[in-house]
């Protein structure tokens, strides 16, 4: 887990992506490529590439922040309601506004995961049990009553098949001009990582923050903003990617321990490292077609949530 050999691993991992795919492209021709390849590598190899790695850091960070904040390892957008809620504001916004820009969409879907996580986190104040496995399950229910109302609305305005493209993470589509919204990560994940001491007190309670001086309430809000803000720009660039912010914190926990700070860097690397290595398997897998990431990701991440759940006493 040093991050040095995370960096080594993030630098392979992405030349071997740029070159998988239907398009024959070797390292040998880079300095001799054809009107057809540089198109190909600068339109949706190079995009893939950079979409894959900024959406692999900043869930794994808003799986970590949401998890510090709730004190629960189970937490994470996946399982706080926050991806459905951002689905919904997707909804919303092509009901109400069906020619609005990304943009717009993006800050209507960021309303609604903000509002979904906030809501999560009050319900999760008022449960007086707290076990590490029954929040997360409280966590799922909120997240599925939201996705049948989204459901429920999509059929009744005929776009269930518009709002299903949402359903399932796929960076198939990302192209030149498609992507560009991801770039709204990055100021947000150094936010994090200068608040990253201060939501660890936080996490501690809220009496135990306020002793030492912290506003609690101010501190959880901008968690919460940072969380819902990559969500939304996430889900609504990629489509929803489970457990990646719910299984790369803890793994990162069990080899690095607790320090919010000095985990961040971590947690960042191996989300953009577990990503790409699930995007190239479901390339390659069933070549010259491909697995959506949303089922690669999906059916590994589950895999590892399932052996976390069965060694929670020592790891959770």
């Amino acid at each position: 887990m040093k991050l040095r050999y995370l960096w080594i691993l993030l630098l392979v991992l992405s030349m071997v992506s740029l070159f998988v795919g239907v398009t024959n492209i070797t390292p040998s021709q880079l300095l001799n490529l054809d009107d057809t390849q540089k198109q190909i590598l600068n339109q949706s190899r190079l995009p893939r590439l950079i979409s894959i790695v900024i959406a692999g850091m900043s869930m794994g960070i808003c799986g970590l922040i949401m998890q510090q904040l709730s004190r629960n390892k189970f937490v994470s957008p996946t399982t706080a309601g926050t991806m459905d809620s951002a689905r919904l504001g997707i909804l919303v916004s092509l009901i109400l506004f069906s020619t609005a820009s990304p943009i717009f969409r993006t800050i209507t879907a960021f309303i609604f995961a903000l509002l979904g996580t906030y809501i999560f986190m009050k319900i999760l104040d008022k449960v007086k049990f707290k076990d590490a496995i029954f929040i997360p399950l409280v966590g799922i229910m909120f997240g599925n009553i939201i996705g049948s109302i989204t459901t429920f609305f999509a059929y009744k305005h005929d776009l269930i098949q518009s709002i299903t493209t949402w359903l399932q993470g796929d960076f198939s589509m990302i192209m030149s001009g498609r992507y560009e919204l991801l770039y709204l990560s990055l100021p947000l994940m150094m936010i994090a990582y200068i608040f990253a001491n201060k939501f660890t007190i936080a996490g501690m309670g809220k009496e135990f923050s306020i002793n030492l001086g912290l506003n609690h309430k101010q501190i959880v809000n901008i968690g919460l903003i940072i969380v819902a803000l990559v969500t939304s720009s996430v889900v609504l660039t990629v489509g929803m990617i489970p457990f990646l912010g719910l299984i790369i914190p803890n793994i990162v926990s069990i080899f690095q321990g607790d320090h919010l700070r000095k985990n961040l860097p971590h947690t960042a690397l191996l989300g953009a490292v577990f990503v790409l290595m699930c995007d190239i398997l479901g390339r390659v897998i069933i070549y010259p077609y491909e697995i959506p990431i949303g089922l690669t990701v999906g059916v590994i991440g589950s895999g590892i949530f399932i052996y976390l759940l069965l060694r929670r006493k020592a790891y959770a």
